[in-house]
């Protein structure tokens, strides 16, 4: 009896010698807990997160709203279709446009016209997802890049929970921009790509 008193404080010992020591316990206890960039860091480290960090325990703060589009600027030849969606299917907006898309566009209104049926969706600019223009308001954001007399504008937003970017490429013709095409990002299409004959 005495024996095993003695084998198993021994057994016990070992096992507490183990557990102070770390690595043995970790087998039993499951593997230690991931060193974090802060574990460098004093536990009581006071010191105020990095700027626009936000405060744990609050939601982050709105995007900023978009900066204001300049007259005559490729965005506020793209912004109309996005205040008037289908407006790229309208003959008086032809004046935007310029070749590949002109033709594209012409050709699908002598289709429409000829009693044939459509070409195109009315909703091109929308990435031919359902309408949903207080969707797109809240979420539409846009880019623009110049680069001499050529430009893009990318637009995102969100409807029903799936992202759309699409890409508007304009050129300078006689001092204003006409768009040469309309690409989806995510839909993998392109206007200049249809054939409306």
């Amino acid at each position: 009896m005495l024996r095993r008193l003695v084998v198993a404080l021994s057994t016990l010992s070992m096992l507490a010698a183990g557990l102070n020591g770390g690595a043995s316990a970790q087998g039993l206890f499951g593997a230690p807990p991931k060193a974090s960039s802060g574990d460098n860091a004093p536990a009581d480290d006071t010191s105020p997160p990095p700027e626009g960090t936000p405060a744990p325990g609050t939601k982050s703060a709105e995007p900023p709203p978009p900066a204001p589009v300049l007259p005559g600027s490729p965005t506020a030849v793209v912004k109309p279709f996005y205040e008037h969606l289908g407006l790229e299917l309208d003959p008086a907006q032809r004046k935007n446009f310029i070749d590949p898309a002109k033709t594209v566009l012409d050709k699908s209104d002598a289709l429409r016209a000829s009693g044939q049926g459509e070409c195109l969706d009315p909703n091109m600019a929308l990435d031919n997802a359902d309408y949903d223009k207080l969707a797109v308001d809240k979420s539409l954001r846009t880019i623009e890049a110049v680069n001499g007399d050529e430009a893009k504008v990318v637009v995102a937003f969100v409807v029903e929970g799936h992202q759309h970017r699409l890409e508007w490429k304009l050129k300078k013709v006689g001092g204003a921009w006409k768009i040469t095409d309309l690409l989806s990002v995510t839909g993998e299409w392109a206007l200049s790509q249809y054939q409306c004959e």
